[in-house]
């Protein structure tokens, strides 16, 4: 069952200047694997952060269906998911629900699980986030 959703779009060019971020102010939002696959194709650089920027938009909205009433910071929950890439390229969007069930004392039942679409233009970059219990 569906339990919680959320879509998100960004500009590009916000992200434009990314590629000259200090790490450690893009740790506060990105896994260090995620740097290192946005850092590896300079052309790509920022529809790739956008990418996993818009995904923490549409993840933090989706909490908002499975935890309402509950006020996560965006940047706890940025430091929660992390997109991965399966064996045949499909990003993947892991959550570390344990953290946020202990730092947050909130009761998360059930077998959760994650289901990401990325897509960009040359302008914009669009994620949705779709959580669903698998109880």
């Amino acid at each position: 069952m569906i339990i919680g959703i959320g879509i998100d779009s960004v500009e590009i060019k916000r992200f434009s200047d990314w590629v000259n971020h200090p790490a450690e102010k893009l740790k506060k939002i990105f896994s260090e694997q995620e740097i290192q696959h946005c850092l590896k194709s300079k052309p790509n650089t920022a529809e790739r952060f956008a990418a996993r920027f818009a995904v923490r938009e549409a993840f933090f909205k989706a909490l908002s269906h499975i935890m309402p009433g509950n006020t996560i910071p965006f940047l706890t929950a940025c430091k929660s998911v992390a997109i991965e890439h399966e064996e045949n390229g499909n990003p993947n969007l892991t959550v570390d629900w344990d953290s946020l069930a202990k730092k947050y004392g909130i009761a998360i039942r059930g077998n959760l699980q994650t289901f990401i679409s990325l897509t960009h233009t040359s302008n914009t970059a669009t994620a949705l986030v779709i959580v669903e219990n698998r109880q």
